[in-house]
């Protein structure tokens, strides 16, 4: 079977809501955080917005039923280290320094036998979190992550 992978996501704003400052700020932050780059785009005869991040993207468009997403729904970010996890919240903490719409939710490590995952979740004007997060395995003797040996 073809290994089936992610390629896009899109988020609908009530309409109206993606106008051109709120535009400008979301390529900011995402800009200088992530290294995602903002573009306008035309889908189905609409005005919309991607944020390009490599192959994968977001996008952004204006609905008559926008998503509501009041919990903590969110999309997965993995990084390679707890240090690259370090940084990227403190880039966040810095952004909320001179932005206070950006929302920021710090836990401690999450373990799981030898599985640890390190992480942060921050929320920017898009209606989902992002969770932040490295994943570290300890060695287990021969055994894998789930620790069947397999």
């Amino acid at each position: 079977m073809t290994d089936v992978q992610f390629n896009h996501m899109e988020l609908t704003f009530a309409r109206g809501a993606l106008d051109d400052p709120v535009r400008a700020d979301i390529d900011a932050f995402y800009g200088d955080v992530f290294g995602w780059v903002g573009k306008d785009t035309v889908v189905l005869d609409q005005s919309c917005h991607l944020l390009l991040a490599g192959s994968q993207f977001i996008l952004l468009a204006e609905s008559d039923n926008p998503i509501a997403s009041p919990g903590y729904d969110h999309l997965g970010l993995l990084v390679d280290t707890f240090d690259e996890v370090d940084e990227l919240l403190e880039r966040c903490h810095r952004y909320r320094e001179k932005d206070p719409r950006l929302q920021i939710k710090e836990y401690a490590d999450f373990v799981v036998g030898p599985v640890t995952q390190h992480t942060f979740y921050v929320r920017y004007l898009l209606p989902i979190w992002f969770d932040v997060h490295a994943i570290r395995r300890a060695e287990t003797d021969g055994a894998d992550a789930t620790g069947t040996g397999a």
